[in-house]
């Protein structure tokens, strides 16, 4: 277990490094050139850089240095040294990652691809229990209050606080590109985050919930729970069977219950994310 934990806390470290770095490659060669805020800490260096000329790197690092002192009131040393390990990675980036600016003609593709990759990056330092500092550790803190809020949404509100502070030093035109990158952001963050290994639930009304059942345990090796039910129509008492499968197998769920029973009645949804034996397993 103690090599598990340590392995696995190797990983997120790395995870953090890697995703802090994709973060500052967007920060440093797709927004600033271009002067595209889209929101934390990041925007408001750029913001700095515009008016004083402050490198981005410096601006990231004195922001973060309040927040820390919050969060170590709040949140636990767990919490507080992959957030740190994110915050120094996202700095060190910022500085020694080249300029090679791109993608500066077009705003429509900067805030698509600028909010896919730095969506890439924040996802994988969120899905490592951390962030990168700046709006990011005040959404988590923020969310200790208001925990129905997921992490990615609470940063959506503030980064559009800060998206209105650089149209007043770039323009709206940039600010409205803006919130494009930082809708895109937010949906492959909350992806990444949130898990997505997206499985498929089956409900199963059938006459023949014995026979279906065991066909589904012996040639798809996948488990089903019997929830007993009453039709209300009918008055008949039956078994729904519930059924968890991946995206590829529900094909061949569907084959062999039509093929046991014609007349089954099969309800089927998304699950966005499944812990537990054959699926994603639980990490300590």
């Amino acid at each position: 277990m103690v090599n598990f934990r340590h392995k696995s806390a190797a990983r997120d470290y790395v995870l953090i490094v890697i995703g802090s770095f994709i973060m500052g490659f967007a920060i440093k060669n797709i927004y600033d050139p271009i002067g595209m805020v889209t929101g934390g800490a990041s925007g408001v260096a750029i913001i700095v850089k515009e008016k004083l000329g402050t490198e981005l790197w410096v601006t990231n690092t004195l922001i973060n240095i309040p927040l820390f002192l919050a969060a170590a009131k709040l949140k636990g040393w767990h919490f507080m040294q992959r957030t740190l390990a994110a915050t120094a990675a996202l700095s060190v980036s910022l500085g020694v990652i080249p300029e090679m600016p791109f993608l500066m003609d077009d705003l429509v593709l900067t805030a698509l691809f600028g909010g896919m990759i730095s969506g890439v990056g924040t996802g994988l330092v969120l899905s490592c229990q951390a962030t990168t500092g700046g709006t990011d550790m005040l959404a988590a803190l923020i969310q200790r209050r208001l925990p129905h809020y997921s992490i990615a949404q609470i940063m959506q509100v503030l980064d559009a606080a800060v998206v209105l502070a650089g149209a007043t030093v770039f323009g709206i035109t940039y600010a409205m590109y803006a919130l494009i990158a930082i809708f895109v952001l937010t949906k492959v963050s909350d992806g990444l985050a949130e898990g997505m290994k997206i499985s498929r639930i089956a409900f199963i009304i059938t006459d023949r919930s014995d026979e279906i059942s065991r066909v589904i345990m012996d040639e798809m090796e996948r488990g089903a729970t019997g929830i007993p039910a009453r039709g209300m129509y009918s008055g008949e008492k039956k078994d729904i069977l519930f059924c968890v499968v991946s995206k590829k197998e529900i094909v061949q769920l569907k084959e062999l219950v039509v093929g046991h029973d014609p007349q089954a009645f099969v309800i089927v949804s998304d699950a966005r994310e499944v812990l537990g034996e054959g699926f994603i397993e639980f990490r300590q």
